[in-house]
């Protein structure tokens, strides 16, 4: 069996599906355009995000039979298109779940602080001391929209902390130290708000004019879900007017962003998706991919 890495994966990870007597061929270092002249004569492709496996490529995989998206979300893979062909596709949604649910709450916590704005004027010579006044997350409102793996576990970090947490998930209830509500209860209530669901027709644009007009005024959002499940114009017309009192972004519509309007505001702070990118992450969606590729090889 010949397996086709195209993303940085972890060495270990590697070394441990060449152990397992597979054929592993690190292409990672080729540039994007020219992976689909590469594909032919491979039975698995492990990606990250920045594979962008369409139909374009799935045409020229000849013998393909299964891709391994290290990580949580597939809008990189036309997952439809590559199931007609008759390759599976399939994830690692349990490694990166705690880092995602951390970085969101290094949002929180830099945006309450001004921890951004706090280091930038100390390097330009500031005092800002009696500017930056802070609030706490202790008895704040926390609004979880997508309480799947990375929304439980954000909800039982941030309940650590003191925080009442409230989520909105038409297919998923009944979650411990989580109040179910409805969407616009959410929006009405939350103090901060979390977005932890995938990219698709019916979650794009799902925090727009509409529903920032029904949130309380100063609300933070953060977005480390995925670009387009929060409408860019419409959140900068938000933290202009002050609806809106601060934002945390690790995604965008397009990645990487241009330069806009939104980077100049001082009450926004940005990450360049780097939510699941922390050591144990790393090492434990390196561990899953090998041994989603070892099992496929034992029964193929």
């Amino acid at each position: 069996m010949k397996v086709l890495i195209a993303d940085p994966t972890s060495p270990q990870a590697i070394e441990e599906m060449k152990s397992a007597g597979v054929d592993v061929q690190d292409l990672s270092g080729v540039p994007k355009e020219e992976l689909p002249e590469k594909v032919k004569d491979f039975d698995v492709m492990v990606v990250r995000s920045a594979t962008k496996v369409r139909k374009e490529m799935i045409d020229k995989m000849e013998q393909m039979k299964l891709i391994v998206r290290g990580g949580v979300g597939l809008d990189n893979i036309d997952v439809d298109y590559a199931t007609t062909k008759g390759i599976k596709v399939t994830n690692t949604p349990l490694a990166s779940s705690s880092s995602v649910a951390e970085i969101t709450l290094a949002h929180m916590f830099a945006l309450s602080r001004h921890i951004a704005r706090g280091t930038q004027s100390i390097k330009e010579g500031k005092w800002e001391k009696k500017i930056l006044k802070g609030i706490e997350l202790s008895g704040k409102t926390l609004g979880i929209i997508g309480i799947g793996r990375i929304g439980k576990k954000l909800a039982k970090k941030a309940t650590a902390l003191g925080m009442n947490v409230v989520g909105y998930d038409p297919y998923v209830k009944n979650v411990e130290g989580v109040e179910s509500v409805d969407f616009d209860t959410l929006l009405n209530t939350s103090d901060y708000i979390s977005l932890h669901i995938p990219f698709t027709p019916e979650t794009k644009h799902l925090i727009g004019k509409n529903e920032f007009e029904k949130m309380k005024d100063g609300v933070i959002i953060i977005n480390c879900a995925r670009g387009g499940v929060v409408d860019e114009q419409a959140l900068l017309e938000a933290l202009k007017s002050g609806k809106v009192g601060g934002a945390g972004l690790d995604v965008f519509k397009t990645e990487p962003p241009p330069k806009t309007e939104l980077m100049e505001l001082p009450n926004v702070t940005f990450t360049p998706h780097i939510g699941a990118a922390t050591k144990e992450a790393q090492s434990r969606i390196g561990k899953e991919v090998s041994k989603i590729v070892c099992e496929f090889a034992k029964t193929s």
